[in-house]
């Protein structure tokens, strides 16, 4: 954490009131124009307490950076005594240059962490008085040492979720004594047994200490701490900030909530903006409580509900609404049923694939279509569940000759050749030049690879489509600043690496559906929708698990704006046995005469609605998780074998000590509960089971078939 920064300036912006003249009032009302009403009831509401409900698409950022210029012009807080949070930094500047469209200059809008970030540097001095101590990227090499000592294993993948782990005990406020406890309670599926992750967070807190690091989760709790336990540093940091704003609100952890109290002080002129329904990030500790409670909380509140999507044609939102209106035990706060605003478009399509290379190509082909149709390379996305589904689309897009990128992956301006760019850049800024802005970056990048033509598919195209989008900015910047030179077009690249805002690079891209969140799309496709990989398999048997699966599925829909396209594979490679359904939630998604449920149906040999989970006794349909799961509706008597229901808990319980993890973590009750019911003999009978798939079958399989086959002959 090298240097001193300041909080901001702490002599300035003491409140200073507007005066209410005509032309202010008038500034004021041509601020709403353009606001619908409901986004105009939120931006014009009085200081205090104010609840933003807003469903995807609806124009949230748009609301509440109207709602703080409304404030400042009102005279009701000054610029600089608004604090704006959010939680990645590209949605940060996009608050920023919003905020800077409207006038105001002065607010802050950063994430949690660079908020946080600032304050502890600026107060470190007084409340700890030696050097800042340093902040680490990457807790790895701490996370290996700590599981040395406890004598685990220290493969990538072992210590990226013990890595995980620890991030999540610390944003949900769970020390390393509190840990076994807490993690037995809420059923964690641990990366090793409980003792050890706890003996791992232990020592990887004390090797942090003793090297006098700081990781990303600490500079929310060291700045929690200084405010609740220094009166003075809390009274002038409350002093400087009056105004808060939190953006994506449904992802709030513990140590998020608890630092924006200390933030606050008891006071309440506080603004959030959230979504229940796109809660997808519980595996770090976020959690939609703060926003459902948040009239429980502040009472007299101000709540407005934004529901007018102007993102997707009404076809898409009518999707999206049947997809999140299954949904079970959806609170209050989360029954948002958004209305679609554009004019209609296409139909979602629907499409089954014998094997994931086909349903790639399919796609692939897909897209062909959709650029020769004039939808621009950087308007379509394919979003899938895992990053491992990658691999198959960058073969079949490479295959076609279509430009793609990974999202999620390295990061733009941390790739080799941008950052040899812009060290060329940087050097030729230096120099006099006579050459205009866009002659004089081709000159330049012409040294570090840009040529004339494209190379060919592959790396080679992924770094000439970089150097290319830098190309793209700079005509940007020279079509809109008169004079744009190279040092001005330097300074601009070095704000937006500061802000992780990368040029537009004209490719497809890839994504997971978590990496998606916040962007949308003309066109987008959902790949994969197949049982076990939506919803993960991990998730089956916990209902609290699946129902956030759906929430996932949920936001890949809302990315897109025009175009919807949804498929699934029945296997995984050519030849290979068809062993998977399509997702539990495209159930009532499909029309009946859609040529996906036709086809299903005529290879199934079922009666019309068989693209529905049918009972495995009586043929009605089944909905319900647990329905699925036992093959059978909640009508029909249960057929479980209550003696083989023992020895499958029995086995269960040997086999969890052996290998030191709760029993869960071996099958929950819901599976042993289907097994039991089932009886399978084989492993094809046993892998049908919702919750059994290709690596519960290689450890446990055998030893469950003799299970059964033994109670069968007793």
């Amino acid at each position: 954490m090298p240097g001193r920064e300041s909080v901001g300036p702490l002599c300035e912006d003491r409140g200073v009131a507007i005066a209410s003249s005509p032309q202010s009032r008038q500034s004021r009302a041509s601020l709403l124009d353009g606001l619908d009403p409901e986004q105009r009831a939120a931006a014009a509401a009085p200081r205090g307490p104010v609840c933003v409900l807003a469903g995807a698409g609806t124009g949230k950022t748009r609301t509440i950076t109207h709602r703080i210029a409304h404030l400042v012009r009102s005279g009701h807080v000054a610029p600089g005594q608004v604090l704006a949070v959010t939680f990645t930094t590209r949605a940060a500047g996009e608050m920023r240059t919003r905020l800077r469209g409207l006038g105001v200059d002065a607010a802050q809008a950063l994430t949690f962490h660079a908020a946080a970030r600032r304050q502890l540097r600026y107060f470190w001095p007084r409340v700890v008085g030696d050097r800042p101590w340093d902040l680490i990227d990457n807790k790895f090499r701490l996370v290996a040492q700590a599981a040395q000592r406890v004598r685990l294993s220290t493969e990538t993948e072992v210590l990226r979720d013990l890595a995980s782990e620890i991030e999540w005990s610390k944003a949900s406020l769970v020390s390393p004594d509190d840990y076994p406890s807490v993690a037995a309670r809420t059923q964690r599926d641990t990366p090793a047994p409980v003792a050890q992750v706890a003996e791992v967070y232990r020592w990887y807190e004390e090797l942090k200490t003793n090297a006098q690091v700081l990781d990303f989760d600490d500079l929310l709790l060291q700045t929690t701490a200084v405010l609740e336990k220094h009166e003075a540093v809390a009274a002038e940091f409350r002093d400087r900030y009056r105004c808060f704003v939190v953006d994506e609100y449904q992802d709030v952890t513990p140590l998020q909530q608890r630092l924006l109290d200390a933030w606050l002080g008891g006071r309440d002129d506080l603004t959030v903006v959230g979504d229940a329904n796109q809660t997808i990030y519980s595996f770090g500790g976020a959690s939609p409580k703060s926003l459902l409670e948040f009239t429980r909380r502040f009472p007299e509140a101000t709540v407005v509900r934004l529901e007018r999507d102007y993102r997707s044609t009404p076809q898409v939102v009518a999707l999206a609404n049947r997809v999140i209106g299954a949904a079970r035990g959806r609170p209050a706060g989360s029954r948002l049923k958004l209305v679609g605003q554009r004019p209609d478009g296409p139909e979602p399509r629907f499409a089954e694939y014998e094997d994931e290379a086909a349903e790639a190509s399919a796609v692939a082909r897909r897209v062909r279509e959709l650029l020769d149709a004039e939808v621009p390379a950087s308007e379509i996305a394919v979003l899938f569940r895992v990053n491992a589904q990658s691999e198959a689309y960058e073969q079949a897009l490479t295959e076609a000759g279509i430009p793609y990128l990974v999202r999620g992956g390295e990061r733009f301006f941390q790739r080799t050749e941008v950052r040899q760019a812009m060290a060329a850049l940087r050097t030729a800024s230096m120099e006099p030049t006579s050459l205009e802005l866009v002659t004089a970056v081709r000159s330049v990048l012409a040294r570090v690879g840009l040529t004339e033509q494209p190379p060919s598919g592959g790396a080679a195209k992924e770094r000439w489509d970089a150097l290319l989008a830098l190309v793209e900015l700079a005509e940007e910047l020279a079509a809109s600043v008169e004079d744009a030179d190279l040092p001005r077009f330097v300074a601009e690249l070095e704000q937006r690496a500061a802000a992780q805002h990368p040029p537009t690079v004209e490719g497809v891209t890839l994504a997971s559906l978590h990496a998606a969140k916040g962007l949308e799309w003309d066109a987008v496709f959902l790949v994969g929708l197949s049982e076990g990989t939506m919803p993960i398999l991990h998730a089956d048997g916990d209902d609290a698990a699946i129902e956030e699966e759906r929430r996932l599925f949920y936001v890949g829909v809302t990315r897109a704006r025009e175009h919807l396209s949804l498929s699934w594979s029945l296997s995984r490679g050519p030849g290979s046995r068809r062993n998977r359904r399509r997702s539990r939630f495209l159930y009532g998604l499909i029309p009946e005469d859609h040529p996906a449920a036709r086809i299903a149906r005529s290879q199934q040999g079922a009666k019309p609605g068989s693209n529905v989970a049918r009972c495995r006794l009586c043929g009605g349909p089944l909905v319900q998780t647990m329905e699925v799961k036992l093959g059978r509706c909640g009508k029909c008597p249960s057929t479980v074998d209550e003696e083989l229901l023992e020895k499958l808990k029995t086995w269960r319980g040997e086999r969890s000590r052996e290998l030191k993890v709760p029993a869960f973590v071996v099958f929950t009750d819901a599976t042993l509960m289907a097994i039991a019911e089932q009886r399978p003999t084989d492993d094809g009978a046993l892998v049908s089971i919702s919750g059994i798939g290709a690596t519960k079958l290689e450890r446990f399989g055998a030893e469950v078939l003799d299970v059964v086959r033994s109670s069968m002959r007793s």
